[in-house]
């Protein structure tokens, strides 16, 4: 198509098609919704040859104005400006106008506050998920309730990603050892859709503490009551992402303890790991980081303070 005649939105479908042989149909999902809630809307018919410095100023004003995170932001133009500089690659422009205004900063000059349960604020939270699950299966002999329970256990106690957890089989445990090797997304147009995690160091085996080995013990005896049970079966069945969010603001309501993300969990996870001293190496491991820095970044800070043990050190060199 002749450069002078090329919408945004016919740069946006080729750019598309050109990702879906490049990356992951979830992370292709993701691109498209973000293009359609915060992009389209503004140059969906622009001439691409005509998008102006002032033009994409004027969009990130319009940003602004929103009630979006500073993450939702930046995600916002890192796509935007992947699709212009691929415009470039494909020599349909010759420059990019957006890195001229650069991404959107945060203007409060501080970062999120981490934020995760303590053992104790966990335990009150999983009290009240246990005594809900039960009550459920007293009353109407219905068990779904212990699904929720055992995913905020296995959140918890290993730090898996909510699409790992999702994507477990009974075929992934074997006596103490959970085996990580598949992520299951949902949320997606056609249906819930496997990958493999997230990356290649993703693909993991933990071994688990023994509390979560006694509750997957009993959960499993639950689900074996089930008509034709088998160990392909998901260890938390039917759980989805909306009713997830439902559950875990009605636990945390009814233990008096603060609501957190569901990611937050695997933060949780961490914390206790680095205020316990746990090597970082292990903690990367166990969260299935990439690179070993992306661990340190996030939690090196809740390690204790070591300064008067180095000194100690250093000093007894004399």
């Amino acid at each position: 198509m002749p450069t002078k005649t090329m919408t945004v939105q016919e740069l946006f479908d080729e750019f598309i098609e050109a990702k879906t042989y490049e990356i992951r149909k979830v992370s292709v999902s993701k691109i498209i919704r973000f293009f359609k809630n915060h992009i389209l809307t503004n140059f969906s018919n622009y001439r691409i040859d005509k998008i102006t410095v002032r033009d994409v100023q004027n969009w990130k004003i319009s940003i602004e104005r929103k009630n979006l995170s500073l993450s939702t932001k930046k995600t916002a133009f890192i796509y935007f400006n992947a699709m212009i500089n691929y415009a470039i690659k494909m020599e349909y422009l010759q420059k990019n106008p957006l890195e001229k205004i650069g991404n959107f900063k945060n203007t409060l000059g501080f970062k999120r506050e981490m934020n995760f349960y303590t053992p104790q604020e966990f335990k009150e939270f999983i009290t009240s998920a246990k005594e809900t699950a039960t009550e459920k299966e007293n009353l109407n002999n219905d068990l779904s309730e212990w699904n929720y329970y055992v995913f905020f256990n296995i959140a918890f106690y290993t730090g898996l990603r909510k699409g790992e957890i999702h994507a477990l089989k009974w075929s992934d445990i074997e006596g103490e050892y959970l085996s990580v090797s598949r992520s299951l997304y949902q949320k997606l147009k056609d249906g819930d859709i496997e990958t493999p995690p997230k990356n290649p160091t993703s693909c993991r085996t933990l071994q688990m503490p023994i509390p979560l080995i006694t509750i997957l013990d009993e959960h499993k005896k639950l689900q074996e009551r089930l008509h034709n049970f088998t160990d392909d079966f998901r260890i938390c069945n039917n759980v989805r992402d909306t009713s997830l969010q439902r559950k875990k603001k009605l636990y945390s309501e009814q233990a008096n303890v603060k609501t957190i993300r569901i990611h937050d969990f695997r933060h949780s996870h961490a914390s206790v790991l680095a205020n316990n001293n746990i090597n970082i190496q292990e903690v990367a491991r166990r969260l299935g980081h990439s690179r070993i820095e992306i661990t340190l970044n996030r939690y090196c800070h809740l390690y204790p303070k070591e300064e008067e043990k180095a000194v100690s050190v250093l000093n007894s060199l004399t």
